[in-house]
């Protein structure tokens, strides 16, 4: 039985969010990314098989910009280091970033989870989500573009050294943005018309994942 978490996440002043909820799948991935010969390489075929290309893996820092994709579904998977805070559904209010972390220089509402090893994650675009606090500390930002026809040859060659790392994909076709709170004022509309994919980056087709929670968009 696939144990699944899921948010629905209302519109913000400042974040579209989306009508389909935020999917959290707890240690999914978990007895594959603790086999001893684990590569990302693995990961990397189960979402690709499934229509969702990989195009990047991440060492996490400290924090990061809270932020959402206007065009494109986002999943990531946790592939390395004990856990961090995701924050979805609001924006970053100040400049100063560790009052955007730990002060109030943020919106009101939103969630706050814990991703552990294994962890997969399925973002409708519009949801804003923002990292911190990675376990172990100490690590500095660090992005891999694995995008285009190579990308299983870079993921392949990417060091998993015990950091809070994770690995993202899009569905095929789907071109991701970066965008921030207040980038689509008056035009979330077109945030929410992204289609739906297909198949669930991991369970496919399964009614357990995304196309059976994603069946009918929830009402704003």
């Amino acid at each position: 039985m696939v144990e699944v978490k899921t948010y629905h996440l209302k519109p913000t002043e400042l974040i579209p969010n989306s009508p389909y909820v935020l999917i959290h799948y707890p240690a999914l991935l978990l007895k594959e990314v603790k086999r001893n010969d684990f590569n990302a390489t693995d990961v990397h075929d189960i979402f690709t098989s499934n229509g969702w290309p990989v195009q990047w893996v991440a060492k996490y820092g400290p924090t990061q910009t809270s932020h959402y994709h206007s065009a494109a579904h986002e999943c990531m998977a946790v592939i390395s280091g004990e856990g961090a805070t995701i924050r979805f559904g609001v924006a970053d209010t100040s400049s100063d970033e560790e009052a955007n972390t730990h002060g109030s220089g943020y919106e009101d509402g939103g969630v706050e989870v814990q991703a552990r090893l294994g962890d997969v994650f399925v973002i409708p675009a519009g949801v804003a989500h923002k990292t911190h606090d990675p376990k172990p500390e100490g690590a500095i930002f660090k992005f891999h573009d694995a995008k285009g026809a190579d990308s299983r040859k870079i993921v392949e060659k990417i060091e998993l050294d015990g950091e809070f790392m994770m690995i993202g994909a899009y569905p095929s076709g789907d071109s991701w943005d970066f965008a921030v709170g207040g980038d689509h004022e008056g035009q979330y509309d077109n945030v929410w018309s992204v289609s739906k994919p297909e198949k669930d980056p991991v369970l496919g087709t399964s009614k357990d994942g995304l196309c059976g929670l994603w069946g009918e968009r929830s009402c704003l």
